[in-house]
């Protein structure tokens, strides 16, 4: 989440703010202390200025997340990219990393893309 959030160097409000919603709701962060949402966000933006550094992070991804918990891990950044309202092209291109990265199934990246999407319009 904190990855596509800095993807296009530009941290909106409305973005950190659904990812303080996501921890706080969310059965799957139930367990997680929030203290370490400021570790892993100095992490991420420490590898994102090393050459290798979304290598490294996807790395961190998987290792850190069972198989089964990938296209959560996907539906989450793509509410957090939605949040603001748009997807800029580089939070785009980022996620399309993480689908590749992460081998979230083109047809259900789709339905994961649109279901966010349809959530985050605007009158």
């Amino acid at each position: 989440m904190i990855g596509v959030t800095i993807a296009d160097e530009n941290v909106r409000t409305a973005e950190l703010v659904q990812i303080q919603t996501i921890i706080n709701h969310l059965p799957i962060f139930a367990d997680y202390d929030t203290d370490r949402l400021d570790r892993v966000s100095r992490t991420v933006f420490d590898l994102m200025d090393q050459d290798d550094g979304l290598d490294a992070l996807f790395g961190l991804i998987r290792d850190a997340l069972p198989e089964r918990l990938f296209e959560t891990a996907y539906a989450l950044a793509c509410d957090v990219a939605a949040a603001d309202g748009r997807v800029s092209e580089v939070e785009g291109r980022m996620l399309i990393e993480v689908r590749e990265e992460l081998m979230i199934d083109r047809l259900h990246a789709a339905a994961i893309e649109r279901g966010a999407r349809a959530r985050y319009q605007v009158l």
